[in-house]
């Protein structure tokens, strides 16, 4: 008898690691998580140990694919794996050992490389190769920085033997013994060093960059053969089948594959994509323009708008104020007060992301009183999350896109007043699916049409389904009065950022 083929999803992301196993329904069969530790040596700096990265990926999935196949009597067929984008990784070729710490996506150190690329005029040219801005959030100025400052770094790429790769290369580097050094299109068009009109790494931005030594990974579409474990990993070995950074794999777990679908993911922070097919739209409003994923021939285009603190706001109530146990006290926080009594937190603690790109920015809490108490600052702190993914629905607006609905998947939606608020906030209708990890159903049904689990995509269509339907229901004049508040919160946040410039 045949047993039932089932799909390991290996989900890094940037606070823990996880692994899931999908049948062929879509459905899972098992989870397993490991939350590793974030370092942060200075301000504004934010790293991972490698070592932490693989040993959790390796632990979640053992544990994981073990337990799926004996519960279920399947067996896996393939691998899927989603990441956290833009954190970089680089590592001898020769060794395969790893030099220094990741520098994870929300690091903003290289701010000053920003500016001093902006002074040369490049900034324009390198957004219209790339669709990204000049932003210390992604990879290649990370790398600039590296070299500048790890002499173990210079003397590797000056001997051809310095390996670069975002977290999904990292993790196939480990997976197959070192023998493939391989990346998907969407990880790669996070980097700034990828033309995502050509399709291919733009020989000229490196030469700008000075990074023309280093060993890029080999780019493939996303869903795709990406090579084999190692036996001794998994006691056999497994095929590798599909590979998206995290917000994309979110919206293929989504369906969202259709030209206008919009996703917004609250994870770490919140990304909002917008599917626009085969047209590369530049955005008028500072969102970026990127790939939303390639499985057949064409390539599909998004335009996106990044938050860096979403869900990471609740982990900060938590861990650095104390204020609650667990981020599923939130809820019960929020909703026990009437109103935000006039206080409003911008999330700044690493920089604002779209629309306004400001790496200078820092967090702040506006209209404290006596009475201001915990109930009050949790609301504050899941509002802000609304307001800033509303400054992105604007900017879409504005670049003549306007969503009517939006579906949304992370953790934080498990929080229904959070999302009642959302859709009070955006004045739009959000649909949370039955299943809230799209990210690791993405990855698990780029890989399974790989594998040929799934037929098409018209049969992964089928398999979405809303779990709730969350509809506006505020008045004008109150949602009017809340956005007018977070406005004037902003404005100052970025009033004081430019005056830290002057």
């Amino acid at each position: 008898m045949t047993s039932k083929p089932l799909i390991l999803t290996l989900d890094q992301g940037t606070t823990s690691s996880r692994a899931l196993v999908f049948d062929a329904s879509g459905e899972i069969c098992a989870l397993s998580q490991q939350e590793f530790p974030q370092h942060f040596p200075k301000s504004g700096w934010v790293e991972h140990d490698p070592a932490d990265i693989w040993a959790s990926t390796l632990a979640t999935a053992r544990e994981a694919l073990a337990e799926a196949e004996a519960r279920t009597e399947g067996q896996a067929t393939s691998i899927g794996i989603t990441n956290q984008r833009e954190t970089t990784l680089v590592w001898d070729t020769h060794t395969g050992e790893t030099v220094g710490n990741a520098i994870v996506w929300q690091d903003r150190r290289t701010a000053d490389i920003c500016d001093e690329l902006r002074a040369r005029g490049l900034e324009e040219e390198i957004n219209r190769r790339t669709g990204l801005t000049l932003d210390p959030y992604f990879s290649g100025t990370k790398l600039i920085w590296l070299l500048k400052n790890s002499e173990v770094a210079r003397n590797l790429a000056s001997k051809g033997r310095l390996a670069f790769g975002t977290v999904d290369s990292f993790l196939v580097y480990r997976l197959t013994g070192g023998r493939l050094h391989v990346t998907d299109e969407t990880n790669a068009s996070r980097t700034l060093l990828f033309n995502i009109v050509d399709g291919a790494w733009d020989k000229e931005i490196l030469e700008w960059f000075g990074l023309q030594d280093i060993q890029l990974p080999e780019v493939r579409p996303s869903s795709a053969a990406f090579g084999e474990t190692d036996p001794a990993i998994f006691g056999r070995s497994l095929p590798i089948m599909g590979i998206a950074g995290d917000q994309q794999a979110a919206a293929f777990g989504q369906a969202c594959w259709h030209p206008g679908m919009v996703k917004s993911t609250y994870g770490t922070g919140c990304f909002l994509i917008a599917n626009t097919g085969g047209e590369l739209l530049r955005s008028r409003s500072r969102l970026l323009s990127t790939i939303a994923c390639r499985t057949g021939g064409e390539t599909q285009y998004a335009l996106e708008g990044s938050i860096f603190i979403a869900g990471a706001v609740s982990q900060w109530l938590r861990d650095q104020l104390g204020i609650v146990g667990s981020a599923s006290e939130t809820e019960m926080l929020a909703s026990s007060t009437a109103s935000n009594e006039g206080v409003y937190m911008v999330p700044a603690f690493t920089g604002l992301g779209a629309p306004h790109w400001d790496a200078e920015a820092r967090g702040a809490i506006y209209g404290l009183t006596r009475s201001t108490d915990k109930a009050i600052l949790t609301r504050a702190a899941l509002e802000s999350v609304a307001y800033q993914t509303l400054d992105l629905t604007d900017a879409l607006r504005s670049d003549g896109l306007d969503a009517q609905r939006i579906r949304v998947d992370g953790g934080m939606v498990a929080n229904g007043w959070f999302v009642q608020f959302l859709a009070d906030i955006l004045d739009i209708t959000i649909d949370r699916p039955k299943i809230i990890e799209s990210t690791a159903r993405g990855a698990a049904f780029l890989a399974g049409l790989q594998a040929g689990v799934f037929s098409s995509l018209d049969q992964l269509e089928s398999l979405w389904e809303a779990e709730r339907r969350f509809e506006p229901a505020m008045e004008g004049t109150e949602r009017n009065g809340l956005i007018a508040g977070w406005q004037k919160a902003v404005k100052t946040t970025l009033f004081l950022a430019s005056l830290d410039r002057a």
